[in-house]
């Protein structure tokens, strides 16, 4: 008999209405980051990133530079200094193919940006550098041949490039003819008429023609009469004295012309 009672009572707990099971609450939703705060934290990555460039700590500096530019939300000119830092620390791992490239988005965000003559001088990057700066420059000349659809430069704007290339090579004769056979031939701009015409003259300078050299200044101030080197540039032992002697020479030809007109007056 208790059996059977035993089997009505579970036969019975079977039956019974089960009780709902419980919802759980929805997920809460994620909070919504504002672009004021992923600017914050931009900016916070770069002040770090560039607190650990200074103490030497390359590997941080890397990381928190990069993340700096990774929503675009950096002004220009800190975006350039993000890119110049992390070309350095690439250059330093002698990982120059990177180097180069964080060069290239420096000076492709921010046209006015360059290196100061400490840092253009140095003796690990500043050849990337100016290798790169070389090439962007050279492109703004660039024109298509249609027949083999492929860019190419007009001739005189390639022996300046193929020129400055054997100077920063060290070859100094090779590059004295080819940058003088560009200004011969016409550069298209002033800047490469400029550029051509210095590296001329220090070549000149630096294989002991010093009269040559001081006369290729004296053609850069003919162009530009405000012409100035670098402090860097200008204190340099193998032209600061044919230099200084053009210059001044410019000024007092320029000084007389100003009074010839005031007399004139």
């Amino acid at each position: 008999m208790r059996l059977v009672w035993l089997g009505l009572i579970a036969l019975l707990s079977a039956c019974a209405p089960l009780e709902p099971l419980k919802k759980e609450p929805p997920p809460a939703p994620a909070p919504k980051v504002t672009e004021t705060q992923l600017r914050e934290k931009a900016d916070q990555n770069f002040t770090l990133g560039l607190r650990q460039y200074e103490s030497g700590t390359y590997d941080d500096a890397l990381k928190n530079l990069t993340s700096s530019l990774d929503h675009g939300l950096l002004p220009r000119s800190e975006q350039a200094s993000a890119r110049k830092h992390l070309a350095f620390i690439h250059c330093l791992a002698n990982r120059n193919v990177q180097c180069r490239e964080e060069f290239r988005k420096a000076m492709e965000i921010d046209p006015q940006f360059d290196l100061t003559s400490a840092e253009a001088g140095h003796p690990v990057w500043g050849p990337v550098y100016r290798n790169v700066r070389l090439q962007l420059a050279a492109a703004t000349a660039v024109t298509v041949d249609v027949e083999k659809s492929q860019p190419t430069l007009p001739r005189p704007e390639q022996l300046l490039a193929d020129g400055l290339l054997k100077y920063e090579a060290g070859d100094f004769d090779g590059a004295l003819k080819l940058l003088q056979d560009a200004y011969k031939e016409g550069l298209t701009t002033k800047a490469n008429r400029i550029r051509a015409l210095k590296h001329s003259a220090f070549s000149l300078c630096l294989i002991r023609k010093l009269t040559l050299c001081r006369n290729e200044f004296q053609k850069i101030f003919e162009e530009d009469a405000d012409f100035d080197l670098r402090p860097a540039e200008a204190g340099h032992p193998s032209w600061a004295q044919p230099y200084a002697a053009a210059r001044e020479r410019a000024w007092k030809a320029r000084d007389k012309a100003a009074r010839d007109a005031a007399k004139i007056k």
